[in-house]
Parts: C-alpha cells; sequence; structure tokens
C-alpha cells in the first residue's frame, strides 16, 4: 500500500484548462474528487489547497473566447483519488 500512497500524491494546484500552467493531463487521467467545505463538488474548474480555494464554472455563462466564466470560492480544499467500489 506504501507504493499506492506514493502515488496518489495530487499536486496543491490544478486546473482542468490546457492553457494554463496547472494543467497535469496525466494527473487528471485518473479519477480525481474535490471535497470542498466537506462537500464534494463536480464542477471544479481549478483548484489551490495552500490557498484554499476552487474555480467552479457560473452557471452556463461564456466569455467572448467560448470559454466558462468561473467564480472563486474560498474554504477547506481537500482533494482525493475515486477508487472505484
Amino acid at each position: 500500500m506504501t507504493d499506492q500512497t506514493a502515488s496518489d500524491q495530487l499536486p496543491d494546484r490544478l486546473s482542468t484548462d490546457p492553457r494554463s500552467p496547472y494543467y497535469d493531463a496525466e494527473v487528471l487521467a485518473r479519477d480525481i474528487g474535490i471535497r470542498f467545505k466537506g462537500v464534494e463538488k463536480n464542477n471544479v474548474e481549478e483548484y489551490c489547497v495552500s490557498e484554499g480555494w476552487i474555480r467552479v464554472a457560473a452557471g452556463n455563462a461564456r466569455d467572448r473566447h467560448g470559454n466558462p466564466l468561473t467564480i472563486k470560492l474560498t474554504g477547506t480544499v481537500e482533494p482525493y483519488v475515486r477508487t472505484g467500489s
């Protein structure tokens, strides 16, 4: 189990946007879950554990480039790898 916990380390900051410097396709290929203030969130675009925030899509709104508009929420962020039970 030591090998599994070592490989389950997630980065402090991660983004789903390929243009972001915090984008990591290899990490995103795994089934990552985010608990924000104790509640599981499924619409997280980006998170930062050390700063305690997440970015989520603001409804169906888009900017002029077609990217989703996001809002930043602050609180306790807990990323984890979901296990297939």
